[in-house]
């Protein structure tokens, strides 16, 4: 988590505005991630950062997110990437479209195109691998554990 943490600090230092886009399900157990991100972010009051809930169809909130015309875009979602529950890696938006994103309306790689075609800002999208995308409301404590170190990296970062 080190290296991600020096990461993060450093792809988000001299942001401007920064949409944080938490994406997922809270149905199904560890893909709560991203929305629970989000959901902590957003108890912080900071004019430095708008959360967008994308839950399963952030695309919806495309038009949003442009009109509030951030520098940086920082997406988080649970992401199937062979590793152990709970490992959160960053993932190029060229690289996107290789990595399996559970829950969701349309592929995020055609969402981040979208932005980033519209947008003139950088977009960081961080994954983290679930335990267990059954039906259910229960995250495992190796993602839980992740979510609080997610926030706790971006509260430096911003």
């Amino acid at each position: 988590m080190q290296n991600l943490k020096a990461t993060l600090i450093k792809k988000l230092k001299g942001a401007g505005k920064i949409a944080v886009i938490g994406i997922g399900s809270t149905l199904r157990n560890d893909d709560a991630a991203g929305i629970l991100v989000a959901e902590k972010l957003e108890k912080i009051n900071s004019n430095k950062f708008k959360v967008f809930i994308g839950s399963t169809a952030p695309e919806n909130l495309t038009g949003e997110i442009i009109s509030y015309n951030p520098s940086h875009i920082f997406i988080i979602d649970s992401a199937d990437t062979d590793q152990k529950p709970g490992f959160t890696m960053l993932i190029g938006p060229e690289d996107v479209g290789g990595v399996s994103f559970s829950s969701h309306m349309l592929p995020v790689k055609i969402m981040v195109d979208y932005l980033l075609a519209t947008l003139n800002c950088e977009i960081i999208v961080a994954g983290i691998q679930p335990k267990s995308l059954e039906f259910g409301e229960t995250v495992s404590d190796e993602v839980s554990k992740s979510v609080n170190e997610i926030v706790e990296i971006l509260k430096l970062a911003i």
